[in-house]
């Protein structure tokens, strides 16, 4: 591990829930929405409605109440939206977050303490919608959480600075018309260097761009913990 991802995998010693507490660990079921799943090659996946059926599909098969998953998965999610190319025209398709899907005003629980580094309804078709992003300071270590796809009024009364405690509510999901166009979820990304982005951060990029995002943006589940991760 590197040093940033040894900093988020001391963090917390249990697995952490990120949306309703009363839901349980035990209630969340991986979902694999990259292209080499052959199960969604039939399926509308852009389209909400169609994303949505196929997840309450997997969701019903293993009595579950949240689907999650999404790390580094390449996925056509993104084919029918505009934006998704990066500056050489490279096509963005590789998720940059852990992504749990659930029903639209569903609690997103503070995972750690942090303050409001800032916010911004995101209102293209194909973005975030109401994004949060947290800062926090861990061991010396500066880094941020993003929050996407939220509802409009986790907007409502916030500051930058604001402090959230570690299982605070902190937002809730938004339902398709408004986190532009995907079945409700949360796109959850860890951050090293946000740059001078503000309520904004790249959450897909092009197979080009992997490396370097690798090492900005680890994989959220060092935090989490929901699967067994490799510590070596």
């Amino acid at each position: 591990m590197t040093r940033f991802e040894k900093t988020l995998y001391k963090a917390n010693k249990d697995p952490l829930n990120l949306l309703d507490a009363s839901f349980g660990l035990s209630t969340y079921v991986p979902l694999d929405l990259s292209i080499q799943n052959e199960e969604i090659r039939k399926v509308a996946i852009s389209d909400p409605s169609q994303c949505q059926m196929y997840i309450d599909t997997i969701l019903k098969k293993k009595k579950g109440k949240v689907a999650y998953g999404g790390y580094l998965e390449k996925r056509n999610l993104y084919k029918d939206h505009t934006g998704f190319d990066n500056r050489e025209g490279k096509s963005r398709n590789i998720h940059l977050g852990i992504d749990l899907w659930a029903k639209e005003g569903t609690e997103v629980i503070t995972p750690i303490d942090g303050k409001l580094h800032s916010f911004k309804n995101n209102a293209i078709k194909g973005d975030y919608g109401p994004t949060m992003i947290l800062e926090h300071n861990l061991e010396n270590t500066v880094f941020y959480s993003l929050y996407g796809h939220l509802s409009v009024k986790s907007l409502k009364d916030l500051y930058v600075g604001k402090v959230f405690k570690k299982g605070d509510v902190l937002a809730s999901l938004g339902d398709p018309s408004i986190n532009v166009h995907y079945a409700p979820h949360l796109h959850f990304q860890i951050i090293g260097d946000i740059g001078t982005y503000y309520g904004d951060y790249p959450g897909v990029c092009s197979l080009e761009e992997v490396a370097y995002y690798v090492k900005n943006c680890p994989n959220p589940n060092y935090l989490l913990k929901v699967d067994p991760i490799n510590t070596d």
